[in-house]
């Protein structure tokens, strides 16, 4: 991908994400249990628990990759619809 082309893409997607303003921290608190299992899973990997902690791993991975999408579709679509999100009403 060339320099101008990278660009265009991550100028707008950085855009719509600073615009967005602060997420709704009860959105988030899924993405946040997701990852906390993938760091679970990588400390039962370093301290001999190999088996299980790839299994907590890779499933921490899935789940995070699945609650991020939910959250990112759900940012988006409170953008480009208007409404405006709890946390950023005052």
């Amino acid at each position: 991908m060339t320099r101008i082309a990278r660009f265009l893409v991550i100028a707008p997607a950085f855009l719509v994400a600073v615009s967005v303003g602060p997420a709704d921290a009860a959105d988030r608190s899924k993405v946040d249990q997701a990852t906390r299992r993938v760091q679970g899973g990588a400390k039962q990997i370093g301290s001999g628990q190999v088996g299980d902690g790839f299994k907590e791993m890779f499933a921490g991975i899935g789940h995070t990759i699945v609650e991020g999408a939910k959250f990112s579709g759900n940012t988006m679509g409170e953008f480009f619809s208007g409404k405006k999100n709890s946390a950023t009403k005052q």
